[in-house]
């Protein structure tokens, strides 16, 4: 068996840094910053770190709800996603993930997508 995309991108101390970059970003970022002004900025990061790990191949167990349910009580559009989505791609590629890795975890997190907005564009309009 080869080697997991967890391992070749440096396993958790590698990820860990990945994910604690990403969600300040996220939390501090002007566009998308206020969806989480009421959330414990280090429980998100301890699920987006089980969720990535266990996509990525590591022997770690996901504790969190489904994302349906996570996310079911906001209102999230396309545009918002796609803003959260640029912020993990521009992190993977500073922190020089392999490759195979971004694509892997970007194709993931389109997948993800119905599950979290119901809006099929990148567009934020009320």
């Amino acid at each position: 068996m080869g080697q997991s995309h967890y391992d070749a991108l440096g396993g958790e101390p590698a990820l860990r840094a990945i994910i604690g970059e990403f969600i300040d970003r996220v939390f501090d970022d002007v566009m998308i910053g206020f969806m989480f002004r009421n959330a414990d900025r280090n429980r998100i990061k301890r699920m987006e770190f089980e969720l990535a790990a266990r996509h990525l191949g590591a022997p770690v167990k996901y504790t969190g709800r489904s994302l349906r349910d996570a996310h079911a009580k906001h209102r999230i559009m396309g545009g918002q996603f796609a803003r959260r989505r640029k912020i993990l791609e521009e992190v993977l590629v500073e922190h020089g993930a392999p490759e195979a890795v971004i694509e892997t975890w970007m194709t993931h997190t389109d997948a993800m997508r119905r599950q979290i907005t119901g809006d099929n564009d990148d567009v934020c309009n009320d």
